[in-house]
């Protein structure tokens, strides 16, 4: 199943890259959405994987355990939204040959499924580097000025982030060797020998791990390529890399913390993850106050939500139940802003809140949803976000991390007024005429734009208001395996 789940999507990029057709080449998409998902569902109801054995001591490369199986669940379902949206978006932007944008959906599909399923840490590095390759292009849809400056950016702000990545690797497999050990990248054979690993050779690894991975997750400082790329990529675009790719590289990241984790130095790894989230909060705040470009202003909720992760990590055991959480409800609720967005882009033709206003007249249905998920992200009851974060907050009070919670605190209270400030720009007022948009802004919603933004605020409302058992005792395991968690 997991080569099936790995090798179908590339199998249909490639035929995507054959198909002549620039009208039937995006119903690749849901092709392989449908497929993939159903594949997932048919692992989970597997009996023999119901307990989620381990695989340690077997050597093999691919495994899933409950935090990959977290991970491939959040890129299935967002994929599966984001591929039915991408043929109604495709569909209004048949000026521009798509055969490169549907290819690098799939080939995402299929390397983030290499990530979520591997075992091995030098395996994962490969896979995340090629999510690097197959996304780059899709920044570059527009083919305008700024969006190429933007895929520059993140390919070689990226490219540095992920050779310290790989770097970090290296010393983690040497820190086996300088303790005695055979060296290994072997995830569950580093687990099982953490104890033994070289201290000072452990503590490199974690510290570039932290940088690498943090790069392509945009942790501040190391966030600078976001704002670019996701104010240039199209929404959908942006929606995949908000939910799906910083959640494999938030996975990558995890191999390593559960590894310093069992080798006794948690309390290492929680002096550098507390800073780097509050950091990151901290920065995203400051960029979002006054922020005109309301799809920049999406980015820097972005590197809010990885701070928080970071943050929920060097808590600890008490928040890992609710960081595991956050993962989905954070990825669930971008999908719907970052497509929300989109349409009202298109709409309007700018990002720009001095030509975008009056959106809840022009798109009510878009900025409707817009408006919830943005009362969603910021943490506010009843949506998934608020939960998750609740738990993480409660778990920093009852841990004696209460500066790091008071901070926390503050810093949501400062987004959300930023934020705020602009969302209430674009959905108020009335709508500027379509001549003084240089005739654009004559589109309108449909049910393929539309619909799995609906379905995806469905899901934020209902882990709101109730976790189902499946997903609980999943995201427990999750949090057991990371670090005790419960």
């Amino acid at each position: 199943m997991a080569l099936a789940m790995i090798f179908l999507p590339l199998l249909l990029a490639g035929v995507a890259a054959l198909v002549p057709s620039n009208g039937l080449r995006p119903w690749l998409l849901p092709l392989a959405g449908l497929a993939h998902f159903a594949m997932l569902v048919s692992i989970l109801a597997r009996p023999d994987l119901a307990d989620w054995s381990p695989v340690a001591g077997t050597g093999a490369l691919l495994g899933l355990d409950p935090l990959g199986t977290i991970v491939l669940a959040v890129v299935s379902l967002l994929f599966l939204f984001a591929s039915f949206y991408s043929v109604g978006y495709l569909h209004h932007r048949m000026d521009r040959p798509n055969r490169v944008f549907v290819a690098g959906l799939l080939g995402f599909l299929g390397f983030a499924s290499v990530v979520a399923w591997s075992r091995h840490l030098g395996l994962s590095w490969v896979a995340i580097e090629a999510t690097t390759l197959t996304t780059a292009p899709l920044i570059y849809f527009n083919h305008s000025k700024r969006s190429i400056e933007a895929t520059w950016k993140y390919l070689l702000v990226g490219s540095v982030g992920i050779a310290l990545a790989l770097l970090g690797t290296f010393f983690l497999a040497y820190s086996a060797l300088k303790a005695g050990l055979p060296a290994s990248m072997d995830f569950d054979t580093l687990s099982m020998n953490a104890a033994l690993l070289s201290k000072p050779w452990l503590r490199a690894a974690f510290i570039l791990a932290l940088v690498g991975y943090g790069t392509k997750m945009g942790l501040a400082p190391m966030h600078t390529w976001k704002p670019d790329a996701y104010g240039e990529a199209p929404g959908v675009v942006g929606a995949i890399f908000a939910g799906g790719v910083t959640s494999i590289a938030f996975l990558a990241f995890l191999r390593f913390y559960i590894v310093v984790g069992k080798a006794g130095e948690a309390a290492f790894a929680s002096r550098l993850l507390l800073p780097m989230g509050l950091l990151s909060m901290a920065v995203a705040g400051v960029f979002m106050i006054g922020q005109r470009d309301f799809k920049r202003m999406l980015a820097y909720s972005s590197v809010e939500h990885m701070g928080i992760l970071m943050i929920g990590l060097g808590v600890g055991a008490p928040a890992l139940f609710g960081t595991m959480l956050h993962v989905v409800t954070n990825a669930m609720t971008k999908g719907v802003l970052f497509l929300s967005a989109g349409n009202i882009h298109r709409a309007f033709a700018s990002k720009s809140t001095d030509k975008v206003r009056g959106a809840l007249r022009r798109l009510p249905l878009s900025a409707s949803f817009f408006l919830a998920a943005f009362f969603a992200i910021t943490g506010s009851p009843p949506f998934g976000p608020f939960v998750s974060e609740f738990s993480i907050i409660s778990a920093a009070f009852g841990s004696g991390y209460s500066i790091a919670a008071a901070l926390l605190l503050a810093f949501l209270f400062v987004i959300f007024v930023g934020m705020g400030r602009t969302v209430f720009k674009v959905l108020q007022g009335r709508p500027p005429t379509a001549e003084s948009l240089g005739g654009q802004g004559v589109y309108r919603d449909n049910v393929l734009t539309i619909a799995p933004i609906a379905m995806l605020m469905a899901i934020v409302l209902v882990l709101g208001l109730w976790i189902p058992a499946p997903l609980g005792a999943l995201l427990r395991s999750a949090a057991f395996s990371i670090g005790g968690g419960s």
